[in-house]
This record gives C-alpha cells, sequence and structure tokens, in this order.
C-alpha cells in the first residue's frame, strides 16, 4: 500500500512504481488484490473498529482528520449531498454509511511547512536576482528568535532568470505565533480561485460543515503531546501554548527541550499555528469546541490506515472488498474514490474480539505487511 508519499510524485513515475510492485506481488503466491480504498476511508473504518461503534446507527459514529506528513485526510458520516468524487458508500451489516472522504495532499504538517517557506521567500527572487544578490533574508515567522539556519544554496527558478543563479534565502527568525498563523490560513486557501462547487475550505475541494464527534491523530496528537496537553483540550489552550512557544528564545526552548533535535523543534511552532489555522480558520471548529478528541491509540488499537485495511481484508477475505458500482475502470476508482466498501458481519464487534484481532493485526504487519504513512 503506499499513501500521501507516493501521491506526490509525477503520476507516470508512481504509476511504474505501483505496476513494478503488482508485477512482483502477482507472481508471489500471495493472495493479492490489484486496488483498494482511500487512505481516509480505511482510517475512519480503524477508529470507529476501535471505539466499537462499527454496525450501529450511523449517527453514534466518529469522524477522523489525520494530519499527515504529505497530506490531510478528512472523512465522516454526512447527511449532506455530495459531489460524487467525495461521497463514498460503505455498507457494515445492515447499516449503510453515506461518507464524506477527501485526502488534501500537499497539506500535511512536513509538506505544508516546505511550501510555506517557499512561499515566504519567493517575494523577493526577482529583486534578489536583479541585484545578483548572493544571499538574501526573509521574514520567517514561524521559527522562534534567535534561530540561525544553516545556508544552503538554491537555484532560481527560470521563471526569474534564464540562466539559473544560485542564491542563498536566509530565513530571519522572528517567532510570531499570529503572523505564521496567517501564513498557514493563506497556504491553505491556495487554490481556492478554482473551486468549481458552492463552497471549498481548503484549495480547490469542497469541504461540507464537520457534523458530530471526531478523532484527530498522527500530527495533531504529535504536537498536544509536545505541549503537554490532553486528549479533550480546547484549541485555545493550543492557541496558547503555541504562542508562548513561537515568542520564546531558542537557546532557552534547546535548554528546555533537550531531548528533541533541533529538526523536531522548529516544527512546533509551525505546527501549533498551522493546526490552528486549519481546525478553526479553515474547518470552522470553534476554539472552545469539545467534539474533537487528539489521539493516535484507543484502548491499545492504533488508529491509522493499516488498522482499517486490515479489517477489511479480515472480514472479507479479499472476496467483494470493494466493488465499483457499474463498469469503472481501476484508474477512474482510484482517482476519484468513487467505491463502495462492503462489510459482511452484522453487528458490532465486542471488545474481547476486537483486541484479538488487534494480535493478529500485529502478527499481520510484522510478517506481511509493508506500510508507508503519510
Amino acid at each position: 500500500m503506499a499513501t500521501a508519499g507516493l501521491r506526490l510524485l509525477d503520476a507516470a513515475v508512481a504509476e511504474a512504481v505501483l505496476e513494478s510492485c503488482r508485477v512482483l506481488l502477482r507472481g508471489s503466491g500471495f493472495q493479492f488484490q490489484d486496488d483498494w480504498a482511500t487512505e481516509g476511508m480505511y482510517a475512519w473504518i480503524a477508529a470507529n473498529y476501535a471505539l466499537g461503534t462499527l454496525g450501529d446507527d450511523s449517527k453514534d459514529t466518529t469522524g477522523i482528520i489525520e494530519l499527515g506528513g504529505a497530506s490531510v485526510q478528512v472523512t465522516f458520516v454526512t447527511d449532506k449531498p455530495l459531489p460524487p468524487e467525495f461521497s463514498h458508500t460503505l455498507k457494515f451489516g445492515d447499516v449503510t454509511y453515506n461518507l464524506y472522504s477527501h485526502s488534501f495532499l500537499h497539506l500535511g504538517q512536513n509538506v505544508a511547512y516546505e511550501s510555506l517557506h517557499e512561499m515566504l521567500s519567493s517575494p523577493g527572487l526577482k529583486s534578489m536576482a536583479t541585484h545578483l544578490l548572493s544571499q538574501a533574508k526573509y521574514r520567517d515567522p514561524c521559527t522562534p528568535r534567535g534561530f540561525s539556519p544553516m545556508e544552503g544554496a538554491v537555484k532560481l527558478p527560470a521563471s526569474v532568470l534564464e540562466s539559473k543563479v544560485e542564491y542563498r534565502p536566509y530565513a530571519h527568525a522572528v517567532g510570531n505565533f499570529s503572523e505564521c498563523r496567517s501564513a498557514a490560513r493563506t497556504l491553505l486557501q491556495k487554490g481556492r480561485e478554482e473551486c468549481i462547487y458552492h463552497e471549498c475550505r481548503m484549495g480547490a475541494a469542497f469541504v461540507p460543515d464537520l457534523d458530530g464527534k471526531f478523532l484527530a491523530t498522527e500530527n495533531f496528537y504529535h504536537t498536544s503531546k509536545f505541549f503537554g496537553l490532553r486528549s479533550k483540550s480546547f484549541l485555545s489552550d493550543l492557541m496558547l501554548a503555541g504562542e508562548k512557544f513561537c515568542h520564546g528564545d531558542w537557546s532557552k526552548i534547546k535548554k528546555e527541550y533537550r531531548s528533541f533535535n533541533d529538526g523536531e523543534l522548529l516544527l512546533f511552532c509551525f505546527s501549533s499555528a498551522y493546526i490552528l489555522a486549519l481546525l478553526h480558520d479553515t474547518l470552522k471548529v470553534p476554539l472552545d469546541d469539545k467534539r474533537i478528541d487528539v489521539v493516535n491509540q484507543i484502548g491499545g488499537m492504533p488508529v491509522d490506515w493499516a488498522l482499517g485495511a486490515f479489517v477489511v481484508h479480515k472480514a472479507s477475505n479479499l472476496t467483494d472488498m470493494l466493488r465499483p458500482e457499474g463498469v469503472v475502470s481501476p484508474e477512474d476508482d482510484i482517482r476519484h474514490g468513487e467505491r463502495p466498501v462492503h462489510h459482511n458481519q452484522g453487528e458490532a464487534m465486542s471488545l474481547a474480539r476486537r483486541r484479538w484481532d488487534l494480535v493478529e493485526f500485529l502478527r499481520w504487519g510484522a510478517s506481511d505487511r509493508v506500510c508507508k504513512f503519510s
């Protein structure tokens, strides 16, 4: 299975990598199916499987928002009409779930961090080229004051100069949470002018109002844990913690967090501001909202797409697992995610059964599964 890291590649390159894997697996003697479901749907299955809500009323399910390194996934049950490319149907026993699910590529924490610095440094490229400067500073509100980055050569794009000239962009760390959050908000809205739906909250993608309870996983969890916040903490708590960290002095921060290396520490000012920009400014989650629980595990079970894939794999034994409605090519399915997922079990799993399945999942992961997490 491959997630956002592979989707970042050129489509032709990604397909070549996948096809080489298919050829190998088809000849391996193992049971193999060419195509699967979307990453966000599997994460939603994992979350509700761990909570014991699969097979219950759809109103009792929990949505999931994942902040990975390269992408953001949003999946939840909704009764609102959805554009076909965002609508997915999952049947578990007698219950049918109508899901909104979408993966926002390039908006994961690590890729967004790189994109933000590219965006911040870009306005000065043309003037730097004109004056043939070898170095230039740009204002960096997402890094605490006192940090001195190592200088690295970067090539000017061809649009700036016909001959590619090297220069060294130098980030001047100013540590300003509000400015960082504003820059992150701009990044999240990039491409919004291309929206073809009645409302686009993240880029050109449709996102309906968030319904019900949610789990926030991956980098939501890592950031919350770093700041010592409880799983049910408000976004307002994260905002206060982020403001304090961003406005801190880098030398004092390094002394306080000796167990973290510079690369890890550098992300937390940005990640706190980015999470506020994503959840509050973009997805309109109130600062004092209690609907979101920040976790990475439930009852010892990992809340990630790999567990969801295992649940579907185990339930259907790889038969009738993903069935397109009508005649649709696998390529179209993968691109648009327009496939229902069928589960043949009629009632919610017991806790004991789920724990036993977790043991099997860990065995499966150790022997057969190769995963690349976004």
